[in-house]
């Protein structure tokens, strides 16, 4: 190919040995075409950079798509806020294909409110949808009435068992409970461990760490048999009882030298108990990049976090849902997998400028 010349269908076609008909039907997705000649088409679209004015093409035919993305409420600095800015640019992506993205957002400490946003997103008739699964049971009746209308979805921050689900796009859940365990012990005999666990719905069926538990578990089962292991419940949405909480570990606990994990974002609620307390010969790991933990990881009051880039994943979610929509485009994998990224207080501020 000439250097600055524009690339076009032609180029497309005589590259892959398909005729224009063909790539046409592959980027847009009509008409029956062979696996083989699809995947020639669509690698050499990757390899010239190709992009067609798929707007133009949508307009014509008139086909509108939509993507829901279905998330947990937030406070400004939660976690879900860094997802929601990953859904916010991978929709200006979209959008520049005539696509629209929108979010149903629901409380994740109440079953009734995931059940009525993911009511809100069936009447949304959407052509695709992202969720995040905290609900398992109602998570995959919500998933089986999508397979039954043909409408794609994607897994983000966590997945479910199931074999439909078009792609995934966060954290390896096991391994990351299991790498937290070796980080917690540091390959030392730990007489006990405190995991400080989040009081969710009042019948227990929101529990969206339960696969990073079961690989904690095992790690201890595997290299710690001896080590008591003993779950403190919290409530973050009610101050008073979190201090009473870890006032009754604390006082039924004398040692202060204690080993504390979450497995979730909210680890600087214990470095907040830590700090007014003045408490700072605790071992304590936590997960995920909000201010506040890293305030926590820089003060010393948490010595490792396990960070992930959730904004970015979730943004090459909504784009990967968007090409699959416009160009049945596969996508290169099943599990996108984001790195597990290990902080400590002297390389945070590196991570921050990422």
């Amino acid at each position: 190919m000439d250097k600055g010349r524009k690339i076009t269908i032609n180029d497309v076609a005589r590259l892959s040995g398909v005729s224009k008909g063909t790539v046409d039907r592959v980027l847009h997705n009509r008409g029956e075409v062979s696996k083989e000649s699809r995947d020639k088409v669509l690698r050499v679209i990757d390899e010239l950079g190709y992009r067609p004015n798929i707007y133009a093409s949508l307009l014509a035919s008139r086909r509108q798509h939509k993507i829901i993305c279905v998330i947990p409420e937030y406070m400004p600095g939660e976690f879900w806020e860094l997802t929601e800015r990953g859904l916010v640019k991978g929709g200006e992506y979209a959008a520049d294909y005539g696509i629209e993205v929108k979010t149903v957002k629901y409380d994740q400490y109440d079953l009734e409110s995931f059940q009525q946003a993911c009511s809100r997103t069936l009447e949304e008739r959407p052509s695709g949808v992202i969720i995040a699964p905290l609900f398992r049971t109602e998570t995959f009746r919500f998933v089986s009435e999508l397979k039954s209308r043909g409408i794609v979805y994607m897994y983000i921050d966590s997945k479910l068992e199931d074999d439909s689900y078009l792609a995934y796009f966060g954290m390896p859940m096991y391994q990351s409970g299991y790498l937290c365990a070796d980080l917690l012990t540091d390959g030392r005999k730990v007489r006990k461990v405190h995991v400080i666990r989040i009081a969710r719905d009042k019948k227990g069926l929101s529990d969206p760490t339960v696969t990073r538990r079961a690989g904690f578990m095992d790690y201890m089962s595997e290299h710690c048999p001896e080590t008591e292991i003993e779950n403190v419940f919290i409530d973050p949405k009610d101050a008073s009882a979190v201090r009473a909480g870890l006032d009754r570990l604390f006082s039924e606990e004398p040692d202060p030298h204690k080993y504390l994990v979450m497995f979730n974002s909210r680890v600087h609620l214990v470095a907040d108990y830590l700090r007014e307390h003045g408490i700072a010969t605790c071992r304590v790991v936590g997960f995920d990049v909000l201010e506040r933990n890293l305030a926590a990881l820089k003060d010393g009051f948490v010595q490792l976090l396990i960070g992930q880039h959730a904004d970015s994943r979730t943004e090459d979610a909504v784009v990967a849902m968007t090409e699959w929509l416009l160009l049945h485009k596969p996508i290169a994998r099943k599990d996108n997998f984001t790195q597990m990224d290990i902080l400590n207080r002297y390389n945070c501020d590196y991570y921050l400028q990422q």
